[in-house]
C-alpha cells in the first residue's frame, strides 16, 4: 500500500485542496464584517456548495467513502455552537468542512499557504498567542456571535482541547458555555478495526497517521447531532455545570466514562523533568483544586516570584486558615479549605507556606525540575545558603506529593565533604552529572515493587495519563488525600 495506494491516495487529496484554493480565495476576497453577517449572495452559496463538494471528494480520495451521519444538525437559530467530542485526530476536520461551520484557531493558521486561505473562508475566531489578553476577547467574539441571533455561522467548538484516543472523556473547557445560549452536541466515532486515527500527544506522529491511514483501503467515520442542549437558568450562570451536563450528555451517547482529569493534569504527571511524580501523588489533586480556586497556573508562573518573596518574609512561620486566605486574596471556602487540608499535616490547623510555593511551582512548571528545587533552596537556606537533610527531604516529598521520602542516600551523594549541609550549587553540580538521579537514588528506594509508585512501566488504561482510569461509577469521589498522614 505503501507503494501503490499511499502516493496516489496523497496526490488526488492535495489536488483537491489546491483545487478549492481559488475559489476560496475569491470569496474570502473584501469581505468585511458586516458582510459576513448577511445572508450569504447567490455567488457565495454556488461557491459554498463547490468547495463542500471538493472537500467531500478529498476525503473520498483518503479513504473515507462514505461518512455515516445521524440525526439533524439544528438551525443557526436554533444552536449558534456545535459541541464536538471526542477530540481525537486532525482527521475531525471532516465534519467542519461538512458544514463550514467556523472554529477557533490559533491566529497564526491564516498564514499557512493554501491551508490559511481555507481556514479564513469559513469565519473563524482567531486567538493570538502573542496578545495576553487574547482569551478574553476569544470568549467574548465567541458570546458577541452566539448571541447575534443566526446572523453568524455556526461555532464549532472541541471542548476538550486536546487529542484523546476516545477511551472517555476528559474535563471540557468552559469557553463553548459561557454565552449561555444553546448548544448541539455532536460525536464523533471511528468503528474502524484497525485504529489508524488517533493522534494523541503521546504515540504516533502527525505524518505516521496520515500515512497509516492513507494505507487502509476504507475508513469509516460516524457523526451524530444530538438534540439541542437548551441550558436552565443555573446552567447559564455556571458555564462549568453546563459544559459537566453537557458532557455527560454526550459520554452516554458514546458509551463510555468521563474523567475530571483535565489535559494539563496528564502534562504534569508525565512532564520529562527530572522528578517523575508517582501514581499516588497528591499534586494532581492540587492541580484540580488551583483551578476550582479560580486560579490559572499559565498566569500563576508571573506571580510566582510574589508568592515566594511572602514566603521568605514569612520563613518558617506556619499559617492558619484565615492567614492562607489573606495570602492568596481568596474568601475561605471549601476549595480554600480543601487545598489547606493537603499541606495540614498533622491536622492541627497550621501549614508551611513554603510547600504550598513548592507544589505551585511544579504545578506552573512541570518540567523544570531545578528550577522548583532551586526555588525550594531559597525557601529553606539558613543564612549560609545551605539546607540540611531533613530540608531536603521536605522539599522533595513536597516536590513530589507523598507522603515521606527517604532522602539519604542521595544526600550523602551530594554531601562528599560530609558537611551535614550543601548548597543549591552543590545539589546542581551534582544533577549535571547525574541527570538520572531520582531514578538511582530516589526511586530505587522509594518506588520499587512494594510500593508500586513506578514511572516508567505503568500501563495508561485510559489512553490519556497513567495510571488514572476513570472510575466506574462517575459520581463516586476519592477523599482528599494529604500529602502526610
Amino acid at each position: 500500500m505503501t507503494l501503490t495506494l499511499f502516493p496516489i491516495r496523497l496526490f488526488f487529496a492535495a489536488f483537491m485542496m489546491l483545487l478549492a484554493w481559488p475559489f476560496a480565495f475569491i470569496a474570502s476576497m473584501g469581505s468585511d464584517e458586516q458582510e459576513l453577517e448577511k445572508p450569504l449572495s447567490w455567488w457565495r452559496k454556488i461557491v459554498d456548495v463547490l468547495l463542500k463538494a471538493i472537500m467531500r471528494m478529498m476525503w473520498l480520495a483518503g479513504g473515507f467513502h462514505w461518512i455515516n451521519v445521524k440525526g439533524r444538525r439544528a438551525l443557526p437559530a436554533e444552536a449558534a455552537i456545535l459541541t464536538v467530542a471526542p477530540h481525537s485526530s486532525y482527521f475531525d476536520a471532516i465534519p467542519v468542512t461538512m458544514t463550514f461551520a467556523s472554529i477557533v484557531m490559533k491566529a497564526e493558521s491564516k498564514d499557512i499557504p493554501v491551508w490559511g486561505t481555507l481556514i479564513k473562508y469559513i469565519r473563524p475566531v482567531f486567538v493570538s498567542r502573542a496578545d495576553q489578553d487574547s482569551r478574553r476577547k476569544t470568549v467574548e467574539e465567541i458570546k458577541r456571535r452566539a448571541q447575534s441571533g443566526g446572523k453568524w455561522p455556526q461555532i464549532m467548538i472541541f471542548p476538550e482541547g486536546t487529542c484523546t484516543n476516545r477511551s472517555c472523556l476528559i474535563t471540557f473547557k468552559p469557553g463553548a458555555f459561557i454565552p449561555g445560549v444553546p448548544v448541539q452536541p455532536v460525536v464523533l466515532r471511528y468503528p474502524n478495526k484497525l485504529d489508524t486515527i488517533t493522534w494523541t500527544w503521546q504515540g504516533p506522529g502527525a505524518f505516521e497517521i496520515l500515512w497509516l491511514t492513507l494505507c487502509q483501503f476504507h475508513n469509516s467515520v460516524e457523526i451524530e447531532f444530538l438534540p439541542v442542549y437548551i441550558p436552565s437558568e443555573e446552567e447559564r450562570k455556571n458555564p462549568v455545570l453546563y459544559a459537566n451536563n453537557v458532557r455527560r450528555v454526550m459520554a452516554e451517547a458514546l458509551g463510555v466514562s468521563v474523567t475530571d482529569y483535565t489535559f494539563e493534569d496528564c502534562q504534569l504527571a508525565l512532564a520529562e523533568g527530572q522528578l517523575r511524580l508517582p501514581s499516588d501523588t497528591c499534586l494532581l489533586e492540587f492541580a484540580k483544586l488551583v483551578r476550582s480556586l479560580g486560579l490559572k497556573p499559565e498566569k500563576l508562573e508571573d506571580d510566582l516570584d510574589k508568592y515566594a518573596a511572602s514566603a521568605m518574609k514569612m520563613k518558617k512561620e506556619k499559617v492558619d486558615i484565615k492567614e492562607f486566605s489573606a495570602y492568596l486574596e481568596f474568601p475561605v471556602s471549601q476549595t480554600l479549605e480543601s487545598m489547606f487540608a493537603l499541606f495540614d499535616e498533622n491536622e492541627d490547623g497550621v501549614i508551611d507556606i513554603r510547600e504550598f510555593v513548592i507544589a505551585l511551582s511544579v504545578v506552573c512548571k512541570p518540567s523544570k525540575t531545578l528550577e522548583t528545587i532551586q526555588l525550594a533552596f531559597q525557601l529553606y537556606q539558613s543564612e549560609g545558603g545551605t539546607v540540611t537533610e531533613e530540608d531536603l527531604a521536605c522539599i522533595l516529598k513536597t516536590a513530589m506529593g507523598v507522603s515521606q521520602i527517604d532522602v539519604t542516600h542521595l544526600f550523602r551523594a551530594v554531601d562528599e565533604e560530609e558537611k551535614g549541609k550543601i548548597t543549591y550549587d552543590d545539589f546542581y553540580t551534582f544533577a549535571v552529572l547525574h541527570p538520572h538521579f531520582a531514578e538511582d537514588y530516589l526511586y530505587a528506594d522509594q518506588m520499587g515493587a512494594e510500593s508500586g509508585l513506578e514511572t516508567s512501566s505503568l500501563s495508561a488504561p485510559n489512553g490519556i495519563c497513567t495510571d488514572f482510569s476513570p472510575d466506574n461509577n462517575g459520581d463516586r469521589r476519592k477523599p482528599l488525600q494529604k500529602k502526610l498522614n
